[in-house]
């Protein structure tokens, strides 16, 4: 009797666990065909918006890249240099670009630190002479600017990734349909009928829109300029990050992952965009150093004939500052190195 007992709860047990491994089965199928499902919609958006990401032009982008004449050696260290650019080529038009930023992340310890270069910053472009960085773009896509960026700052660049302006907009309303909360500091108004730009936005805290938000992160008329460009563009990409995030976000990232191969042109692999992008999200945004290139008291506005108003600026001083802040540990590796060395000593003496 006891043993049949025995028998019938072991019985009873075994069609619990198939029954548990089913369910679990089920979910994590159901799992892999809903993010499958919702990466091709993000990617099907992207192209019926003139996503370019997977285009016959990204290929000899890369292609150039990766032939380009380089200018400084890559350190054998665990961080890696990606090239951020933002695009804004209009139909036929030459690519231009109002964004420049190197994103540096550390695969051995997961840190990130992002860099700004302004866009009239004048520099020696390689076979060109002397003219804004971002004319290297206009003349020779991420290759040349890239050689740009080795010959004038000295640092290797591993990486590169161009979102065009208009995917941002789709990525914007996908990852926050509601709108992501920004606090405009002033009445922010322009109007470009030649580039069809139309900022119009009224100073509060508000949720804008992908199209909303674009127009504040590129608004420069005011006595700020560029450098309040900049500083809006890191505040965007810090509250992007943070609303990527969010828990309401989570179900989205699919999609959105999707929608970034569209309209992303890269050299990195969807494993290693992954990758990077799991690093930048990872990281609270207090964590996320950031510098802006060139550094205060090191430029001053000129004239040059033929190219308009550029930052002239001190060159050692700036490729020294640049250099120092990519290479230089932050405050939180130093703890945990040295937390790290107190444990294995500890250990040590155990």
């Amino acid at each position: 009797m006891a043993r049949s007992r025995m028998i019938r709860r072991q019985r009873k047990r075994k069609r619990k666990r198939k029954l548990l491994f089913s369910i679990v089965i089920v979910l994590f199928l159901g799992v892999i065909g809903y993010s499958s499902f919702q990466f091709v919609a993000g990617q099907n958006l992207g192209a019926d918006n003139g996503g370019t990401g997977n285009s016959e032009e990204n290929e000899e982008t890369k292609e150039d890249f990766e032939n380009r004449d380089l200018e400084v050696e890559k350190p054998e260290d665990n961080k890696v240099n990606i090239l951020l650019v933002g695009s804004d080529q209009r139909d036929q038009e030459v690519s231009r670009t109002d964004t420049i930023m190197i994103g540096q992340y550390n695969t051995e310890k997961g840190t990130a630190k992002l860099v700004s270069i302004m866009r009239d910053t004048y520099v020696q472009i390689p076979g060109r002479g002397y003219n804004k960085i971002n004319a290297s773009y206009a003349m020779g896509d991420v290759a040349l600017l890239s050689e740009t960026i080795e010959k004038n700052f000295g640092v290797p660049i591993d990486h590169y990734a161009v979102v065009n302006f208009e995917g941002f907009k789709d990525i914007i309303n996908t990852v926050s349909p509601n709108g992501i909360e920004i606090d405009v500091e002033k009445r922010m108004q322009y109007t470009d009928n030649a580039g069809d730009v139309n900022i119009n936005l009224y100073p509060g805290e508000q949720k804008l829109n992908g199209s909303q938000l674009l127009d504040y992160a590129r608004y420069r008329n005011d006595i700020e300029s560029d450098f309040g460009r900049v500083r809006r563009q890191q505040q965007v990409m810090s509250r992007l990050k943070e609303e990527m995030v969010s828990f309401s976000s989570i179900p989205k990232l699919p999609k959105t992952a999707g929608l970034l191969s569209s309209y992303i042109a890269t050299d990195m692999s969807n494993a290693q965009l992954m990758n990077y992008g799991r690093m930048f999200l990872m990281n609270p945004a207090e964590n996320i150093q950031t510098k802006r290139i060139p550094v205060d008291g090191s430029y001053e506005n000129k004239r040059i004939a033929n190219i308009g108003l550029v930052l002239s600026h001190n060159e050692q001083q700036n490729r020294q500052a640049i250099q120092n802040f990519l290479s230089t540990e932050s405050e939180q590796d130093k703890a945990q190195a040295s937390q790290d060395s107190l444990t294995e000593s500890n250990k040590k003496e155990s």
